[in-house]
Formats: C-alpha cells, structure tokens, sequence
C-alpha cells in the first residue's frame, strides 16, 4: 500500500512539474517596460517591480534550467542566482554542459543587461525625486539594501574565462553596480559576484587594492576543528575528498573543482580564504557531510556541520552545502531546517516556493 501511495505521489509530482508555479507565472512583471502612464496610476509607484517581496536567504540552484530564469528566483525572494558559464570563441554561453548551450543563451543576455534594467527602475530619478540614492537601491523594494548574489561557475580554463567575465562585468562596474574591496574595507552594492568552479584564486588576489569578483572558498578546510574527519558512512573518495581536491589544484587554470582553482595545496594555510578574496565557504553536502541514512543526522556529522559554519563565520564567510538530499522531501525539509537552525546563511535550493515559503513540517505523503 505504501508502494502505491508513494508511486501516485511521484507520478503527481511529475505531471504537476510540467505545468509553471506561482513564481514562473508571476514572473513575467519583471520584464514589462512601464508605459507613461504608469506613474500617474496611483496603485504603482517607480521601484514597485519587487513590491511585497521579502529576500530570503536561498540560492537558486542551476538558475538557468528555470522556465523564467532570475526572475522566478526574485519573484521567489532568493538573494542568490548560478549562471554556468563556457567560454567558447570569446563568448559566455550559460549552460549546465557543453551540449546544452544555445547562441541566444550568453551572461550577457540572460543575466547581466536584465539586471542592469532591474537596478535602473529601483533607482529612478523622478519629478519629485531629483537625485539617485547612494547607496544605491538593491533589486529588493522592501530591503533596498540587500545585495543580489550573482555566483558564477567557471566552466571552462579559469585565467582564460576571467578574462572575458571580467569583461561582461564592466556595464555593471561603471555605474556603481558591484560590490567591491578597496584594499581596507568592503563597499556593498546592489550585486555581489562571486566565483565558483574553475575561477582562479590567483586572479582574484592579485589585485589587492580592488576586487568585485570574490571567491567561492572550500568550506571543508576551514573546519576549526582539525580533528574532526568526514563521516565513516562515506565512501573512501568522499573521506580523501579534501586531500584528493587540494592535489588536484597545482595547475592554476585546470579543472581543480570549487574552490581550489589557482591555488596549490602548498599555498593554502588557516586564513588563506578569508572576506577581503571570499565571499561564499561552500562544499558539497554528500562528500564533506555524507548522506543521513538512518533519516536524520549523527552527532559526528552534527559535529562537523558545526566545525565548518564556525569557521567559516569566523572568517567572515556565508555558509553554502550544496548536493543536499532532495527526497524524499520530509528528509531535506529537515536537513534545511538543522542547516537553518545551526547557522548556514543561504540554502542552495532547487525547490522555490518550498524553500521560501519555509513550508517545512513533515507530512506523510512526502515520504
């Protein structure tokens, strides 16, 4: 009988998936271009694009597969979005593999012009407001100040694609779009870029008085406590994980894996990663934590959860676990949960609406 109950709800699952959620649907507003008389509509005003939008501290994992992508993630309140990026005859095509690119598909058409419409409407210059806001306004109306974290992975040779997202930045960096270090301090705007997969660490660092792409740090390394080692119920590659990661990053540009492109193991000390280069500590959940098979974790994996998002924050650090169990969904309702509750800042999701809207009790057909 469960069998059957359990097949009923996938297979509702599966033909509800094809069919868009609230977010795809009410998505569309994000890209209407005000008429003019939009202004003189007293159930609008200028910055209303995000109206009654509350930010949550969710990523929207894999942006680019949504049926709306960023804007279902900002209809959905995530303060963080993923573009894949390949470099290929000096263009970025955002894709999950090489076979899924499409000429239309680029950084620049999928994300960057549409964020700059995005910051442009929340910081209008009107006739009863003559002058724009500094700091800037955040893609947000109901926290202005809120930064958009932009995670880009590297996908292709780190020093090469650097080159050509730095250059895909620039429309965002000339007006004042990008948060950045100045060599003492942090100056928040309204989009935060961060560097994951292939993004050489090198790079980032070699300017040490501006930088407005940080970092996507290796949050296994930072446990604070050495003692500490991946679960026993991990197989032996996910155990030698960080050792195997930290080998494999002696070649600057190759494909080292988050966070350890364009660094050695050599060079990586206690406080290599810190928040003048960094902005995120992520790691894969399956391979640092290991998977709850008994449906709920151990102390030991309690205890290295603890060891990570310590170190992390002690660093000045967002704490990120992706490879999260996504079913059943009792079973990462309750992992988001322990994660929330323990101080993880933002939830790598694929699930919007559910990670959002933080319906997370357990309910027997989630099983």
């Amino acid at each position: 009988m469960l069998g059957v109950i359990q097949f009923v709800s996938i297979a509702c699952g599966i033909v509800l998936s094809f069919f868009p959620d609230e977010f795809d649907k009410a998505a569309g507003h994000w890209r209407h271009v005000p008429d003019n008389d939009l202004y003189a509509d007293i159930t609008h005003w200028p910055t209303d694009i995000s109206r009654d939008i509350i930010p949550v501290g969710c990523h929207s994992h894999n942006d680019y597969w949504r049926r709306v992508p960023l804007y279902s993630a900002l209809q959905a309140g995530c303060i963080g979005v993923e573009a894949d990026v390949w470099l290929i005859d000096n263009e970025l095509y955002v894709g999950h593999t090489s076979t899924s690119l499409t000429t239309k598909r680029t950084l620049k058409n999928m994300y960057i012009d549409p964020l700059i419409k995005i910051i442009e409407r929340q910081n209008p210059i009107t006739q009863l407001h003559a002058a724009v806001d500094q700091p800037l306004h955040g893609v947000f109306d109901t926290d202005p100040s809120q930064t958009l974290i932009l995670l880009i992975d590297f996908k292709t040779d780190g020093e090469k694609t650097w080159q050509r997202v730095m250059e895909d930045l620039s429309p965002l960096r000339e007006r004042g779009y990008l948060t950045y270090f100045n060599g003492t301090g942090l100056t928040n705007g309204p989009i935060t870029v961060v560097g994951t997969g292939n993004t050489p660490f090198n790079m980032i660092t070699s300017n040490s008085t501006y930088r407005d792409i940080f970092f996507d740090a290796p949050l296994n390394l930072l446990a604070e406590h050495e003692a500490i080692t991946p679960p026993a119920d991990a197989d032996a590659a996910d155990a030698h994980f960080a050792h195997d990661s930290a080998a494999t990053a002696q070649q600057p540009t190759g494909n080292a894996g988050q966070g350890l492109s364009g660094i050695s193991a050599g060079d990586i000390g206690p406080d290599t990663f810190n928040w003048t280069n960094s902005f995120y500590a992520s790691v894969s959940f399956k391979k640092s934590i290991g998977y709850p098979w008994r449906f709920h974790l151990t102390n030991k994996q309690m205890d290295l959860i603890r060891a990570q998002i310590q170190g992390a924050h002690r660093r000045g650090l967002k704490v990120r676990y992706w490879g999260l169990p996504s079913w059943p969904r009792s079973l990462r309702n309750h992992i988001w949960s322990v994660l929330a509750r323990e101080g993880v800042d933002i939830l790598n999701v694929d699930d919007l609406q559910s990670a959002t809207k933080q319906e997370w009790k357990v309910r027997i057909f989630d099983w």
